[in-house]
């Protein structure tokens, strides 16, 4: 027993101890399954996100950010060359279609009648001018906003003789050009929401419409720093407006603002991406696969429909399920962030 305890238990120890060593070390610089790698090759990959093609519902409505204003006043035309005679209302008057707002004298002179005298000399009587009067009316009803004639005035054929404001408002705002590829089937009423006004209504008579272009000379350089080439002022563009009439039994009050909410359609059950995903905005775009082998992602041809600003219809190219990348390669941050087709 004493043999044991002296020197069998310690030997024992020892070599428990030993192993315990041994194992520790192994875990510690040695771990199980470790594979030798080369350090210059990475050992992770980033990847980009990818989304799946899915099937949903596309409800293409444009909003504008605009204002109520009261519509424009019609010019009244003089219709005869004469002079005023009698002015019959007053600006501010209200007035319907076709009420007399003055009439103009007209003088046509006559020839003179000629006759002989008993002695036999010729005689040359002079006769009064023919006078006749002409009506100018009111072309709308509504409220007479000017009239800047007077009695005795002389006036024009074709002078623009007065104004009447018609009692009724149109909705108004400003249609960024990308906005348009959205519309290219003009639809002919919008929703209108006015701020801190009724509940939303429809608003009929919508119209989309771009002032022509000024007229510019195009022979040589303008005056006033050159052309394009020689850092003069760039041309001015165009801005195309929406306008729709308010209902006559809804009340508004010039300059409230207002949302004018054009729906052009809506698609349901349609296969749809992330506008993000798309490189292009209307009609055909680009879609990225990522490539099996590790390489740059490869193009896909897509079709598009309509799009909502934030999904957009993919009519061909793609079927359900596929998947590509969420965002186009190389696309500025903005765009990302704002999708490939406009909202």
């Amino acid at each position: 027993m004493g043999v044991m305890r002296r020197w069998v238990f310690p030997i024992v120890r020892m070599l428990l101890v030993a192993a315990i060593a041994v194992a520790l070390v192994k875990l510690a610089f040695f771990p199980a399954g470790e594979s030798r790698t080369d350090p210059a090759v990475p050992s992770a990959r980033l990847s980009d996100p990818v989304t799946t093609v899915k099937t949903g519902t596309i409800v293409n409505d444009v909003t504008v950010s605009g204002s109520i204003v009261a519509d424009p006043a019609v010019p009244a035309r003089a219709t005869s060359a004469g002079t005023v005679n009698k002015v019959q209302v007053t600006v501010g008057q209200t007035v319907a279609a076709g009420d007399i707002l003055f009439d103009v004298k007209i003088e046509t002179p006559q020839d003179p009648v000629t006759g002989t005298a008993p002695d036999g000399s010729p005689t040359v009587e002079e006769r009064e001018p023919l006078v006749r009067y002409a009506e100018v009316t009111a072309p709308i009803a509504g409220v007479v906003s000017e009239l800047p004639v007077l009695s005795g005035q002389t006036v024009a054929i074709g002078d623009t003789v007065g104004a009447v404001a018609p009692p009724t408002f149109s909705a108004t705002g400003a249609l960024p050009p990308e906005q348009q590829y959205r519309l290219v089937k003009r639809p002919t009423e919008a929703k209108v929401t006015v701020k801190g006004g009724p509940a939303p209504f429809t608003c009929t008579g919508l119209a989309i419409t771009t002032p022509p272009a000024a007229a510019s000379d195009s022979t040589g350089p303008s005056s006033a720093g050159g052309g394009p080439d020689q850092g003069g002022a760039p041309a001015p563009t165009s801005s195309t407006t929406v306008r729709c009439a308010i209902p006559s039994d809804v009340t508004v009050f010039p300059g409230l603002t207002a949302d004018i909410t054009i729906s052009a359609g809506t698609a349901d059950d349609v296969l749809t991406v992330p506008t993000t995903a798309v490189k292009g905005s209307a009609q055909t775009g680009v879609v990225y696969v990522e490539d099996a082998q590790g390489g740059e992602p490869k193009e896909v041809p897509v079709a598009l429909g309509l799009t909502d600003g934030t999904s957009v219809e993919i009519r061909s190219g793609l079927e359900e399920g596929d998947s590509v990348l969420e965002f186009v390669p190389g696309a500025p941050a903005e765009e990302e962030q704002s999708g490939g087709v406009g909202r």
